[in-house]
């Protein structure tokens, strides 16, 4: 079995995990103190987004150091102290490297500023007149990706924030340089890397896009597959477990990436199924999720992916989406059974399984609904493009809730005290106001609750190579009510329906069906399988 198949990753937002000191942002002994749930919950690595000094433009992902840790989130010695306690466990960590990209802030970019040549080749200047960018490229989190610096008459290329600069890549320098992180950190006892956007690190051509905003002349670049290969292989961390944020990327991309003969990549992560409640593939424009698109654009993944040998980090959530129990299921009556069955959806697929901090516990939306309480730069930009675009503020602001990143990002809601056991200081970011109600204190004394089913799930990975390494056959392909497909390894087979309404839904053959031929139930959110699906229901039957 491949060493990562059967494993699990719990992904923490540090700042809003854990606060030891009561300053109200999250810190490393805040992680080190929740090991034992974590261990408890059975994940294999933990995933932390970026804990390096950082002017916190992008929450981290604008990074000024990359050989240390922001005294915010405490010191080095902090960082020993959580992966040997970690390993104890049989947890790995794994880092977040910001390879697209560095913070203005960075000494590289500030000598590029200066005028240093060295360090001006480090990123993408351009030479042209203050009022014409090279390009018209746009920025992801709105307006131009071009910056004009006055004292070099040259622009310089941010694909994110304005202070986010690009890397060049094609410099052999630049690639010397985070080779030479990766082993710094590898050093150190670091266990897995997740590489941010990085199928962007390689451009192509720098002309105006008149189809779009750019993407398709910096996504999947022409030597994007070189560049990783190289980095990977130099830098020693080829056969640790490593997974690559794909932008907007193919499944033959993703194929490349991810097969083991390549050696890039163990895993990818695509986003193509989070889109299907885009309007018109516009994230601020909303509808109601396209539930046929979901499923397949399941099947086409879980399928092609399998074909070509590639493999997929499987999951929901994340420090960028909306919970998905508010996105696609119900936080009202069906709140248990819908955020159970949309655990089951994606833990039963072939992938790696990604857990978001507070999913295993069905933590919500924080629908805040005044922008003030917002702290998320590209949540903040877009209610001025939209206000600008003729959005009344209540239009604007029923928009912002549902699609802010800060929704992901609230604090976690670890008890039902006033500050929900986060911090005894001023949280950085609003609590949602339902952890008096949702929370892992209350959810860990429940063997019904949502953290004993995500419990069961990870156990079942690991106990079943079946599911590990099962092949994967997508069944109900035109009943756009439900989800459902088949796993096989040699004469073991299970099968898996998901209702994503809330209400019943009708099935081709019913569980019940199968279990009059000698299927047995393995899983579900309700007590007995029926002749038809009840609201937000999820059955696993195997033979």
């Amino acid at each position: 079995m491949t060493s990562f198949h059967d494993k699990v990753v719990y992904q923490i937002y540090p700042k809003s995990f854990q606060d030891t000191n009561g300053d109200g942002w999250g810190d490393l002994k805040g992680i080190t103190a929740r090991l034992d749930y974590l261990a408890d919950l059975g994940v294999d690595y933990l995933w932390l987004t970026p804990i390096f000094p950082s002017p916190q433009r992008d929450n981290g992902y604008d990074v000024a150091d990359y050989r240390t840790v922001d005294p915010r989130f405490g010191t080095m010695a902090d960082l020993d102290t959580l992966i040997a306690e970690a390993d104890k466990r049989g947890i790995g960590l794994m880092f977040d490297m910001v390879f697209n990209h560095t913070s203005t802030a960075h000494d590289w970019f500030q000598k590029a500023l200066s005028g240093d040549e060295k360090y001006m080749n480090y990123y993408i200047f351009r030479d042209g007149a203050p009022e014409t960018p090279p390009t018209n490229w746009q920025s992801k989190f709105g307006g131009p990706a071009w910056e004009y610096v006055p004292k070099l008459k040259k622009w310089y290329l941010h694909l994110f924030d304005v202070t986010q600069a690009d890397l060049n890549w094609e410099n052999p320098e630049v690639r010397a340089e985070l080779k030479d992180i990766l082993r710094f950190w590898k050093e150190k006892g670091i266990k897995g890397f997740r590489f941010d956007v990085v199928n962007l690190i390689s451009k192509g051509e720098y002309r105006d896009d008149f189809e779009g905003d750019g993407r398709r002349f910096y996504t999947d670049g022409p030597r994007v597959h070189e560049f990783l290969k190289e980095i990977v292989h130099d830098s020693g961390i080829d056969g640790m477990i490593t997974v690559g944020e794909m932008s907007s990327t193919t499944i033959d991309n993703c194929i490349r990436y991810s097969n083991p003969k390549e050696h890039e990549l163990s895993m990818t992560f695509s986003f193509h199924h989070l889109k299907v409640d885009y309007k018109n593939g516009d994230k601020w424009s909303l509808m109601a999720p396209d539930m046929h698109a979901l499923k397949e654009i399941f099947a086409k993944w879980q399928e092609g992916m399998e074909e070509g040998n590639g493999w997929n980090a499987v999951f929901w959530c994340n420090h960028d989406q909306p919970r998905i129990v508010s996105r696609f299921g119900d936080t009202g009556k069906y709140w248990r059974e819908s955020a159970k069955m949309l655990a089951a959806a994606i833990h039963l697929m072939r992938g790696t399984p990604y857990i978001y901090q507070g999913e295993e516990i069905g933590m919500t939306n924080a629908d805040f609904t005044d922008i003030r309480a917002y702290r998320d730069v590209e949540s903040i930009n877009y209610h001025d493009i939209l206000r600008k675009n003729g959005k009344s503020e209540e239009e604007t602001m029923k928009i912002i809730t549902a699609c802010s990143r800060d929704n992901s990002r609230t604090p976690m809601q670890w008890t039902a005290g006033e500050k929900a056991g986060f911090t005894t200081g001023t949280p950085w970011l609003g609590l949602n106001k339902n952890h008096e109600t949702i929370n892992a204190e209350q959810e860990s004394a429940d063997g019904n609750s949502i953290l004993s089913f995500y419990k069961e799930l990870i156990r079942l990975r690991k106990e079943m190579p079946l599911i590990a390494e099962g092949t994967i056959h997508f069944l109900e392909r035109e009943n756009d009510d439900v989800l459902a497909y088949e796993r096989q390894l040699g004469e073991e087979r299970l099968l898996v329906f998901c209702n994503f309404r809330p209400q019943e839904a009708d099935l081709q053959e019913s569980p019940l069906t199968y279990e009059k031929n000698g299927w047995q139930k393995l899983l579900g959110n309700y007590p007995e399988c029926r002749a038809n699906l009840r609201p937000y229901e999820v059955v696993v039957l195997k033979k």
